[in-house]
C-alpha cells in the first residue's frame, strides 16, 4: 500500500469526527455546484456533476445536501470558483499534489505555501511532481460487496483497468475519463461503492520511517483542513509495522 491510499487509509482507521464530515460535505458540495454551474444542472447530461453526485453518495451525503447545492449553481447566486493544482515536495522528499477549488487564488495560494513551509516542504510549479503519478478514476467497495473474482468479472465488464482486492475491501482503477460510466455499471451490479473519486496514484513512491511519515501526515492533514482544498495526494510509503504505529497513534 502506498501514496495517497495510504494517507486515507490512516485516516480512515482512526474513524472521522463528525466536524470532519460536515467539512467533508462541504467540499463534497462546493464540487456539485461547480460542476452544476459549469455545464447543466442536469447529471444526465453532465458527466462532471454525475461524477460529483456519485462521490457524494459514496459518502452517504444526505439527499437535501446534494439537491441543494445543485439548485444554489442554477440559483445563480454560486461564487466563481477557479480549479488550481499545486505540486510539490513534503518531508522526506515526498510528492505532494493538492488540488484546490477558490474564489481567490492569492489567498489559498498563500496558504498552501505556508503548510509546505511550515513542514519542511517546497511547493513547486505545476507539473514539477505530478508525472509521478497517473490520473486516473478510483472506486472502492468493502471486502463484504463480493469475493476477489466476483469483483474482478464485474469490474473487467464495466471497463476497468485494474482490481486490487485485500481483507480491507476492493480497489477498482479505471482510466479517470470514463470513471462514471464504469461507477454507474459497477453500482447497477453490486449496489453503492464506498468511494468515487478521480485521484493521482504514485507511478514512483518514496519509502520513509516513522518519523517522516508523521510528519507527512501533519502536513497532508493540514493541507486537507484548509476549506479551499478539495483532495490530497502524495507518494509515500511505509511498512506495515508503521503503518500499524500510525494507526494506533
Amino acid at each position: 500500500m502506498a501514496g495517497h491510499s495510504q494517507y486515507k487509509n490512516i485516516m480512515h482507521r482512526k474513524g472521522r469526527q463528525d466536524a470532519a464530515k460536515a467539512k467533508l460535505f462541504s467540499k463534497l458540495a462546493r464540487e456539485i455546484t461547480v460542476s452544476a454551474k459549469h455545464g447543466v444542472p442536469d447529471p444526465s447530461m453532465n458527466a462532471r456533476l454525475r461524477l460529483a453526485i456519485q462521490a457524494a453518495r459514496a459518502e452517504n451525503m444526505p439527499k437535501d445536501n446534494i439537491e441543494r447545492a445543485i439548485k444554489k449553481a442554477a440559483g445563480g447566486d454560486a461564487e466563481t470558483f477557479e480549479a488550481i493544482r499545486y505540486e510539490g515536495y513534503g518531508p522526506g522528499g515526498v510528492a505532494v499534489i493538492a488540488e484546490a477549488l477558490t474564489d481567490n487564488r492569492n489567498r489559498t495560494g498563500g496558504a498552501v505555501r505556508a503548510v509546505f513551509t511550515k513542514y519542511g516542504g517546497n511547493l513547486g510549479a505545476t507539473g514539477s511532481v505530478s508525472h509521478m503519478f497517473a490520473h486516473v478514476g478510483e472506486i472502492i467497495y468493502p471486502a463484504s460487496a463480493a469475493s476477489a473474482d466476483a469483483m474482478l468479472e464485474a469490474a473487467i465488464e464495466a471497463g476497468a483497468d485494474d482490481v486490487t482486492s485485500d481483507a480491507n475491501g476492493h480497489v477498482i482503477v479505471c482510466p479517470f475519463d470514463s470513471l462514471g460510466t464504469v461507477a454507474a455499471a459497477l453500482e447497477e451490479k453490486l449496489g453503492e461503492a464506498s468511494s468515487v473519486k478521480v485521484v493521482w496514484k504514485p507511478n514512483l513512491t518514496t519509502q520513509v520511517d516513522e518519523e517522516k511519515a508523521h510528519s507527512i501526515m501533519k502536513m497532508l492533514a493540514a493541507l486537507d483542513d484548509d476549506d479551499d482544498v478539495q483532495n490530497v495526494f502524495a507518494n509515500f510509503e511505509v511498512s506495515e509495522e508503521v503503518l500499524r504505529k500510525l494507526t494506533a497513534a
